[in-house]
C-alpha cells in the first residue's frame, strides 16, 4: 500500500478529509505520518485520534530553513514515502526540498490559480469585486503556488458575502477535490513529467482537469 505523509500547520480539516478517504478505501493508500511546524496544531490531535504517528519540526531548532527541510526530507525518505501532501502547511518549502521530491508533492491552495497566490485569498477576491472564487490542487515546485495545476473547483461570490462565507463555501469543495486527486496519484493515473501534469497518460490543460 502506498505511503502518504501530510504536512500541516493548523486545524487540519483537509487532513481529516484525507484520513477519512483512506479509512473508507476511497484513497487506496495510508497516511503513515503527519508533520507539523507548529506544536499546537489541532491537526496533531486529529492524527493522534486516528492512530497516525506525528512529528513536529520547529524552525527554532534548526540553523536554517535548508537544515530544517533536509531533516524533514531525511525523515520522509526513511519512511519510504510515496506522496507528500501539503494541507495548510504555512511554511514555504526550500528549493532543494521541492527538487528532492519533484513530482511527489501536492498542495491545495484556496484560489483559482494563477489568481491570488500566497495568503489572504478570500479577502483579496472580495476586495477586488470577484464574482467567483475557488480552490486549486497542484503539484509543488520551487515557485510559490506555481506548480502544474491538476484540478480546480469554483464557488460563487454573492453580493453581501463575508470572507467567512466564501471560505466555508471553498472549503466544502476542498474536501471533495483533494481526496480525488490523491486517489488519482495513488492509483498511478496522475504523474508529473517535465513540469506537466498527466492524467491517464494525457497532458492536462494549464487550468487542470475539467475546468468547466
Amino acid at each position: 500500500m502506498k505511503k502518504i505523509a501530510v504536512l500541516i500547520s493548523g486545524q487540519g480539516s483537509n487532513l481529516q478529509a484525507i484520513i477519512e478517504a483512506c479509512q473508507t478505501g476511497f484513497i487506496p493508500g495510508k497516511v503513515v505520518t503527519v508533520i507539523s511546524n507548529k506544536i499546537d496544531s489541532f491537526g496533531l490531535e486529529r492524527a493522534k485520534s486516528a492512530g497516525i504517528p506525528s512529528q513536529v519540526f520547529l524552525r527554532q531548532d534548526f540553523s536554517s530553513n535548508l537544515a530544517m527541510d533536509k531533516a524533514i526530507g531525511d525523515y520522509l525518505d526513511a519512511l519510504n514515502i510515496d506522496l507528500i501532501l501539503l494541507a495548510g502547511y504555512m511554511k514555504i518549502l526550500t528549493k532543494p526540498f521541492t527538487q528532492r521530491f519533484a513530482g511527489k508533492i501536492l498542495n491545495i491552495h484556496p484560489s483559482l490559480l494563477p489568481k491570488y497566490p500566497g495568503l489572504h485569498t478570500y479577502q483579496r477576491a472580495l476586495e477586488n469585486g470577484e464574482s467567483e472564487h475557488g480552490t486549486t490542487v497542484h503539484f509543488v515546485n520551487e515557485e510559490l503556488d506555481g506548480g502544474a495545476i491538476v484540478l480546480q473547483a469554483k464557488v460563487p461570490i454573492f453580493p453581501g458575502d463575508t470572507v467567512e462565507e466564501i471560505e466555508l463555501r471553498t472549503r466544502e469543495q476542498e474536501y471533495n477535490i483533494y481526496p480525488l486527486v490523491i486517489k488519482w496519484f495513488i492509483e498511478e493515473r496522475l504523474k508529473l513529467e517535465n513540469g506537466i501534469a498527466y492524467l491517464d497518460a494525457s497532458p492536462l490543460p494549464i487550468s487542470g482537469y475539467a475546468a468547466e
